[in-house]
């Protein structure tokens, strides 16, 4: 990978948005917890969750991800709460679509996924960009089990 490619990829909106990981850490009494890690790299998220009527009431997450992965969790932190499961489904397969099928970047709320459109030229690095939204639907299912 080429310098100005890196440059492209680890933007200074990438970069601002690993700055500010909304709901790092862990709950006191989740409902269920789930941890995804990507082999390829290493990068793990560990979600929290705890539901109310099958929306997100309360959540955490520990973040131990390249860049990208922080920048990915940091987007879906900012609007998790209060959230369905079909909800944030549908955005991480829009997401995913982004990234390996050219598709359109997730609307609102999570429209600042678009900064992680560079990452479509490096499937290496998309399972730890989709690495907080599978956990955090892993631990929806066990919460709803």
């Amino acid at each position: 990978m080429a310098d100005s490619d890196l440059m492209q990829l680890y933007s200074r909106r990438i970069l601002a948005l690993t700055t500010h990981i909304p709901h790092q850490g862990q709950l006191e009494a989740p409902q269920a917890s789930a941890m995804r890690r990507s082999p390829q790299c290493g990068s793990s998220v560990t979600v929290h969750v705890a539901l109310a009527e099958g929306r997100v009431a309360d959540f955490a997450q520990e973040v131990r991800a390249c860049a990208l992965g922080q920048a990915s969790a940091s987007v879906l932190g900012q609007s998790v709460i209060g959230l369905d499961r079909a909800q944030i489904s549908a955005a991480r397969d829009q997401l995913r679509a982004m990234l390996k099928e050219d598709g359109a970047a997730p609307a609102q709320p999570f429209a600042e996924l678009e900064a992680l459109l560079p990452a479509r030229a490096y499937p290496n690095r998309h399972a730890s960009i989709l690495l907080a939204w599978d956990a955090t639907l892993d631990a929806m299912d066990q919460a709803g089990a």
